[in-house]
């Protein structure tokens, strides 16, 4: 790769950094495949609309650079296992940052959702000191519901947008369902 590498995050097992014009046919790969996008309203996506996805993200969002999807990597043999991140919407005229979170399927069962996870909640409240995080998660998506759980999310309410109905989950910096994160605190770096 001759892209200098922006790391954002990491784990244990995982790196989390900023998308390279390289990632296309790993990207590719994961969102033509029906399985692990089963439960995107938009299903499987061709070549050139992840080409056109990525060159948005490559350029980062206008009014939010901090955030973003982002190579989820495993750190042991540099794999492209995925893209996590956060996503800022607005959602009933209120503005909201969506966690999000997408590994190969052929990893899944493994924790890695789960890690990457935990690893942007922390950054998001601490390093960026957001208070509030969302999932917008189908109904049917029991993994993905079980993943926001374990990070501390709690369901919010039923949302219906353009693409559908979707279960909202929620977590506050400091909901005590979840662990707390706060600037400063032990357990905010990741």
């Amino acid at each position: 790769m001759t892209e200098t590498l922006d790391v954002v995050l990491e784990t244990e097992r995982l790196v989390l950094r900023r998308l390279v014009p390289d990632d296309l046919p790993a990207l590719h790969a994961l969102y033509r495949d029906p399985v692990a996008r089963r439960f995107f309203p938009d299903g499987t996506r061709t070549l050139e609309q992840t080409r056109e996805e990525l060159e948005w993200f490559l350029q980062g969002h206008p009014r939010h650079p901090e955030l973003g999807l982002w190579a989820t990597v495993e750190r042991a043999t540099g794999t492209f296992l995925g893209r996590c991140g956060l996503l800022p919407w607005t959602i009933d005229g209120v503005a909201e940052v969506e966690l999000a979170y997408l590994i190969d399927p052929r990893r899944w069962g493994e924790g890695l959702a789960t890690e990457a996870a935990r690893a942007i909640v922390r950054h998001a409240h601490a390093a960026l000191e957001l208070d509030r995080l969302i999932c917008l998660i189908d109904p049917e998506n029991v993994a993905s519901l079980r993943v926001a759980e374990k990070v501390g999310m709690r369901f919010d309410r039923h949302h219906v947008d353009e693409h559908g109905p979707c279960a909202m989950y929620a977590r506050s910096r400091l909901d005590p369902g979840g662990f707390a994160i706060v600037p400063g605190h032990p357990g905010a770096s990741s």
